[in-house]
């Protein structure tokens, strides 16, 4: 008896738990969909800050310099 590989549908894997998941989009739910948007927003909001703060060490350097 000779074994055939078995044939999965295709399918796609949600880009926050990775689970397989047959339709359209790149999430397998809603839920995922928004806390990968949530973790997204958190991450811009983080870089906005650090931007910020190298500005203002920047804009302090040069006055106590007084370039």
């Amino acid at each position: 008896m000779e074994d055939h590989p078995v044939k999965i549908p295709q399918h796609r894997h949600c880009r926050k738990c990775g689970r397989a998941f047959v339709g359209e989009g790149d999430y397998c739910c809603e839920e995922c969909k928004q806390q990968d948007g949530a973790a997204a927003k958190k991450k811009i909001r983080r870089y906005m800050l650090f931007i910020a703060v190298v500005w203002i060490v920047t804009i302090a350097a040069v006055i106590i310099i007084g370039v």
